[in-house]
């Protein structure tokens, strides 16, 4: 994986600022927090929380923390249901709303992940990169990132990477504050939401795997 070139801003003030914003937000947040795990308590049952690991700065797996938004249900023969049939009403709008992503702030505050950088994907996905790709695991995964203000989940594989290699090679204080603004502003317009195995493009080992099944025929 290719080193990235840190500012000062990076390699001294983004950690400190990350565990100061995430440590507020969570206080200020505190009565959505305790609203937020009641109704999901309701809605949905037991485990209020959704852990699931995810490969950090340097590929290093750690556990991500979101409220749950999917039901149990399983079919006759005790698998899953597909994503579309198990996500709630509730839990899509958790989801529209990023209500689902606020435990993710425990993760900057354990240093697992930032509030800016590119949003941490799946174990599975890790075989698939390009080298080139791999370099968004040379920093901390974010809460939001450049791809999320610029089509979040809607956009294709190659354009979400391309942000994130941008971002990556050119880390900044007002870059940073500029796609915080962005990303609250499309919170409460609800932009650009989509949700996975539902309305968003093929996973994205799927989708590695089919063009390589396509140059080869």
């Amino acid at each position: 994986m290719q080193a990235c070139n840190l500012s000062i801003y990076s390699r001294f003030v983004k950690r400190p600022m990350d565990f100061i914003l995430a440590l507020l937000a969570i206080i200020i947040l505190s009565p959505i927090f305790f609203i937020v795990t009641i109704l999901v308590r309701i809605n949905l049952g037991r485990s209020v929380i959704f852990k699931q690991k995810r490969p950090g700065k340097d590929e290093q797996i750690f556990t991500l923390y979101k409220f749950r938004t999917m039901t149990d249900e399983r079919d006759e023969q005790g698998e899953l249901l597909p994503n579309s049939l198990r996500l709630t009403k509730f839990g899509r709008f958790l989801r529209s709303t990023s209500l689902d992503e606020l435990p993710e702030l425990f993760n900057i505050l354990k240093g697992d992940m930032s509030i800016i950088g590119p949003r941490p994907l799946v174990i599975e996905y890790l075989p698939h990169y390009t080298e080139q790709e791999r370099i968004r695991h040379s920093v901390r995964p974010g809460l939001s990132g450049l791809a999320q203000i610029n089509g979040r989940n809607t956009v294709n594989w190659e354009m979400r990477f391309a942000y994130d290699i941008k971002y990556v090679d050119k880390i900044t204080f007002i870059g940073d504050l500029k796609i915080i603004i962005k990303t609250i502003i499309q919170v409460i317009k609800r932009a650009d939401i989509g949700e996975s195995g539902v309305d968003t493009p093929i996973d994205f080992d799927q989708y590695r795997q089919g063009k390589l099944e396509v140059s080869d025929s």
